[in-house]
């Protein structure tokens, strides 16, 4: 039995960060009904076509193994299907706009005091109270208040994280609360009304520059693939052509590394390279120095004699070198999973329970799964017809 096997999560979502906690929960083997609005949907939907010709990037990944069910809470009639829904769940979440929920009476303490026994989420680009509680909040609005945009890029460049650094951080907060307050449940009865914002837990992941400036108070220089502390932690490109990131972690790694493949012994004790604090420094001398010696090697060549010294290294991969890298290849990681376009290929899921079969469920049309979940909520043919007449599904 999957772990989370029984618990019904009702989700009022859209975009990334919410659908990317509620997929995981899902994979965890809890029923997770997204509620999305009739015609349109979730707006991910329409991000792009990248999937097949017809269906969002964005969509594909964060919805598998979801149900869809199409309500429009202006309709009163919908909004009392929704309100029977709640009342059979185990957890609510929702991430509509700054105040939406709360204007509904779907915002975490209003449904956990009607149920005290819920679990219920409100996720936020900057949280319920302060200055910035009216704001939208999108992904890279959060970055930028978060000074991920200002650490990362070059010198003269600043740049966003190439993915949803914002998103991804408050879903998996959302994760860890759900989870939590589902095992105190178990203990106590007690549910709980969590409040998470994008902007804390994006904060929360800069902890080393946050602690740095602090102590410090001087801004970190934006270092491009180089690490602003460690040297050499940077990507060298060798004979071949290929970039080959070296990370060198403490001063007895670089004594290996200068003694085996860059076969400049005497700079394990040359004062201006022995430690990490003399080569950053030095960074310009050092990263110089390794650059040559790559330049002059063969890629496997330099991987055989990096592994050889004991130096961590990786080859800096495009995506396509992801979609056909050998260890995740070895490993299985990638399966097949159904669409409204058809199978697509994605990652398992990343938590497996030795001996259980992976919850792989499809990514599901919109509204696919309205009528059966009405249904199940006792309404008859004739009243389903009547709600969609109406325009509430």
């Amino acid at each position: 039995m999957l772990p989370l096997a029984g618990v019904t999560v009702v989700s009022l979502e859209h975009a990334v960060a919410l659908p990317f906690a509620t997929r995981h929960l899902a994979e965890l083997g809890a029923r997770v009904i997204k509620v999305e609005r009739p015609g349109q949907g979730d707006f991910a939907r329409d991000y792009d076509r990248a999937v097949r010709g017809g269906m969002s990037a964005h969509f594909s990944w964060l919805n598998r193994s979801k149900e869809s069910l199409t309500l429009d809470l202006k309709v009163p009639r919908a909004r009392a299907v929704l309100d029977r829904l709640i009342e059979r769940a185990d957890v609510v979440a929702q991430n509509l706009g700054p105040g939406a929920a709360a204007r509904l009476g779907l915002d975490a303490a209003t449904l956990v005091a009607c149920r005290p026994e819920l679990v219920a989420v409100d996720l936020s680009g900057y949280g319920p109270s302060g200055p910035y509680r009216g704001r939208k909040a999108y992904d890279m609005l959060v970055q930028a208040e978060a000074g991920l945009i200002a650490v990362t890029g070059t010198p003269d460049h600043p740049a966003k994280a190439g993915f949803a650094a914002g998103d991804v951080a408050a879903g998996s907060y959302v994760i860890q609360g759900v989870l939590s307050a589902l095992l105190r449940r178990e203990r106590s009865g007690a549910g709980a009304a969590l409040e998470i914002a994008m902007l804390d837990a994006l904060t929360e992941w800069m902890g080393y520059p946050v602690q740095t400036v602090e102590h410090t108070g001087v801004e970190l220089a934006r270092s491009g693939i180089g690490h602003q502390s460690i040297a050499p932690y940077e990507a060298f490109r060798t004979a071949d052509g290929d970039d080959m990131l070296i990370g060198v972690q403490n001063d007895g790694e670089w004594a290996r590394l200068a003694r085996g493949p860059l076969s400049r012994p005497e700079l394990a004790d040359d004062p201006d390279f022995a430690t990490n604090q003399a080569r950053v420094r030095n960074r310009e001398r050092t990263d110089a120095v390794v650059a040559a010696v790559v330049a002059t090697l063969g890629t496997a060549e330099l991987e055989a004699g990096l592994a050889t010294a004991g130096v961590a290294y990786a080859r800096v991969s495009t995506v396509a070198g992801v979609l056909a890298h050998p260890q995740l290849a070895a490993r299985g990681r990638w399966v097949e999973v159904g669409s409204p376009v058809g199978p697509v290929r994605q990652t398992r899921p990343v938590v497996e329970f030795p001996g259980e079969d992976a919850r792989l469920g499809p990514v599901p049309a919109l509204g696919e799964h309205t009528d059966r979940i009405l249904d199940e909520l006792g309404l008859d043919p004739t009243e389903i017809a009547d709600l969609r007449a109406a325009g509430a599904i």
